[in-house]
């Protein structure tokens, strides 16, 4: 029969039939089943790379610490260091302000008459010893954590002096007489 009109009651699906449907609805479970084990696996796979990435990080973070608190300051020498000639001299001149600073008997004393003392600077990184010229460095101060310490093995970093107590001003022309601090 080829033609059913709607009187017509349907007939039993066949032994074949049946088993094809049976099998086409255990295929489709199956599928469905595959793909929430695969999504499942997805979420596991994602949750512990997660886990492993957060904890490389915290063991990267931690060394990183580890390093930075065993890591020792830098440690620069300074060499006082005569300004005109360039010579490595005593340490006590640049520990202790030069006497005459341009002003003398309460008055101005003008340098470029005379009689202004010798200037002395700190080199920072240079070699040579004293009576020899400094050869390399600088003249700015280090900075950064960096230890800076004399021949003498006085420490002159920035940080260490910060107290005030045995710093060195600078003066020159123009500059009005301040308060000095009297060492003892």
């Amino acid at each position: 029969m080829r033609f059913q009109d709607s009187s017509t009651t349907p007939r039993e699906p066949t032994l074949a039939e049946r088993r094809a449907r049976e099998q086409a609805a255990r295929r489709q479970e199956a599928a469905a089943r595959q793909a929430a084990e695969d999504e499942e696996r997805g979420q596991k796979k994602r949750r512990r790379i997660l886990v492993g990435a957060g904890v490389t990080v915290g063991v990267v973070a931690l060394i990183a610490v580890g390093y930075a608190v065993a890591r020792p300051d830098e440690e620069v020498r300074a060499q006082c260091v005569d300004e005109e000639s360039g010579e490595i001299v005593d340490d006590s001149n640049c520990v202790t302000p030069v006497a005459s600073n341009g002003y003398h008997g309460g008055g101005f004393y003008p340098i470029f008459i005379g009689g202004g003392g010798r200037q002395y600077h700190y080199n920072y990184g240079g070699t040579g010893t004293v009576g020899q010229r400094v050869s390399g460095g600088t003249t700015v101060v280090p900075s950064g954590g960096t230890r800076v310490t004399t021949s003498s093995g006085r420490d002159v970093s920035p940080r260490a002096s910060s107290s005030g107590s045995d710093s060195v001003s600078r003066g020159g022309l123009g500059v009005s007489g301040g308060s000095s601090s009297s060492g003892s």
